[in-house]
């Protein structure tokens, strides 16, 4: 069987759909998925066994110059390389009008997705061939895998979810129980305080423990420095790819993360993580796994978690300190 999914976009929700790839690789030995998922993101499909194909798109680059030249070209070949298989399905996991009537209506195969009640854009059902119910009232994780079992008439196995990529990565040569602190985030009002994070960085660094800070953009590498000054043990981090980052996440001892994409990465591989949460329900959208802590900041400010108790509640979760 041979299954197209559609799901762009972001990090988090890409990640939050490998659980549902896992479940129908076991309940459906003979299944291969090609993925559809915006180009930034095209490594984290690839890391799934069950994934035969990443087709790689550009609409969030694609429409800031929508009908040039060089954008109508891309668009033209990304259609002829999705006609290229007719499939036994496509499965919408974005729920998105933007996906729906892009990507999921040129596609070949029967269309499945949400239904008007469940998908996130109630008008992109119209372009499914089967609609199928799911409650909201849950995590994404588990609807996904919901929809999955539905579109490809399978039961929905009662384990946990498994994202099946936790094997993909070996530690680094450094791994002697350093940790990570996911700093960066899109949203201000999904930002730690520099002041608390540089006080739980003081305990880390007081304890033995190194600290590596990753970054993407310019401001969050000088974000960064500013949080690593005048701590031995704290180290900024050079440029990396999705799976140098990953590779980093494989050894380490624990992380502190706000709510960002990388802190689902840190889930799907298994690390010890304690996730600070202000206006995100992480009941729904939260890191899910295994070693997962959510902290949710009182009235959702995200200042009203302190550095102390961070500091207390990662305790638990860490191995002992090698001299």
């Amino acid at each position: 069987m041979h299954v197209l999914i559609i799901k762009t976009s972001s990090m988090g929700d890409i990640l939050h759909t490998l659980p549902a790839l896992t479940d129908a690789m076991q309940m459906l030995p003979e299944i291969c998925f090609d993925w559809v998922v915006e180009e930034n993101f095209a490594q984290i499909p690839a890391w799934h066994p069950a994934v035969r194909q990443v087709i790689p798109v550009a609409i969030r680059r694609w429409r800031k110059n929508w009908f040039c030249s060089v954008t109508r070209q891309e668009r033209y070949k990304f259609k002829r390389k999705l006609q290229q298989e007719r499939y036994h399905a496509t499965i919408d996991a974005q729920g998105l009008i933007k996906s729906a009537a892009l990507i999921t209506r040129i596609s070949h195969g029967v269309k499945h997705g949400l239904d008007y009640k469940s998908a996130r854009e109630p008008l992109a059902c119209w372009f499914y061939h089967r609609q199928h119910t799911v409650s909201k009232q849950q995590h994404a994780i588990e609807r996904i895998r919901q929809l999955f079992a539905a579109s490809l008439d399978y039961q929905l196995p009662v384990t946990p979810g498994d994202y099946a990529i936790a094997n993909q990565f070996s530690p680094p040569p450094d791994a002697k129980g350093y940790l990570v602190f996911l700093h960066a985030t899109t949203r201000s009002n999904k930002h730690w305080p520099e002041a608390h994070w540089r006080a739980l960085i003081k305990l880390a660094d007081h304890a033995g423990y190194r600290i590596k800070l990753p970054w993407g953009e310019q401001h969050e590498y000088l974000r960064a420095h500013r949080l690593a000054e005048g701590f031995n043990l704290a180290e900024v981090m050079a440029p990396l790819m999705l799976s140098e980052i990953a590779t980093q996440l494989s050894g380490v001892a624990a992380v502190v993360s706000v709510d960002t994409g990388l802190s689902h990465l840190a889930a799907a591989l298994h690390c010890p993580n304690i996730t600070l949460y202000g206006p995100t329900e992480p009941n729904l959208i939260g890191s899910y796994g295994y070693h997962q802590k959510a902290l949710r900041a009182k009235d959702k400010k995200m200042e009203s978690l302190t550095a102390a108790y961070v500091w207390q509640t990662l305790q638990p979760m860490l191995p002992p300190k090698k001299s």
